[in-house]
């Protein structure tokens, strides 16, 4: 048995479905622009520096679901995945995640992003578990607040690995381990799989897989 592991932003897809959720509800006018927008980008720019504050940021990310109904960020999200998230999934991504499937391993998306933004992106691809920051809910509607610990960085490891003993999995219960990153924060999760493949990289991971040689690949 093997497993399977894809990144999401900017590793399947060709772009950062989180930003892209908060620039689709400033363009809607559901977030102010004036307010949200710098900030926006300000976060994302520390994801891809390393230097995000994972709890800080998912304040601003997941306060905006706690200000509306469930149905109506649903339909919102039906208009996000036409317009912002199927225009960012390419054939070469789909090539992959289908090869893995029809080999009858294990796929699971591992993500730092939330939930309600990522299950109908895995449904996209057809992988069946999903691993990811979870936003807490009451009654069916969001807190505003992220339940358990995040899936982020040395998070992904932890998630990954109560993901696992839920199935009665262990690391060794898997002849073969790949995880699909394009990130340098997802190296400590990248040291721990027999097969770290470095995806459209960015320099500091490029730098990292080519030192210790890594598979490198693009789906651009």
């Amino acid at each position: 048995m093997n497993l399977a592991l894809f990144d999401l932003d900017n590793t399947l897809l060709s772009g950062d479905s989180d930003f892209e959720w908060s620039q689709f509800l400033i363009d809607q006018g559901v977030l102010d622009r004036e307010l949200f927008e710098a900030k926006n980008l300000t976060f994302y720019e520390q994801y891809k520096a390393g230097t995000l504050d994972i709890h800080a940021f998912l304040d601003f990310q997941l306060k905006p679901l706690s200000r509306h109904k469930r149905r109506e960020l649903d339909k919102w999200h039906a208009n996000f995945m036409r317009l912002k998230v199927k225009p960012m999934i390419g054939d070469a991504a789909k090539k992959l995640v289908a090869g893995h499937r029809a080999a009858g391993d294990i796929c699971a998306i591992i993500t730092a992003t939330n939930s309600f933004v990522t299950a109908p992106i895995a449904h996209q691809f057809g992988v069946e578990y999903l691993i990811a920051t979870e936003p807490e809910q009451k009654d069916g509607e969001f807190t505003g607040r992220v339940a358990g610990v995040p899936s982020f960085r040395e998070g992904k490891i932890t998630r990954l690995e109560a993901w696992m003993a839920h199935h009665g999995w262990t690391w060794g219960s898997f002849a073969d381990t790949t995880f699909y990153s394009d990130s340098l924060n997802d190296l400590p999760l990248m040291t721990l799989v027999k097969n770290p493949v470095a995806v459209d990289p960015d320099d500091t991971l490029r730098a990292h897989a080519e030192q210790h040689g890594w598979r490198i690949i693009t789906l651009r």
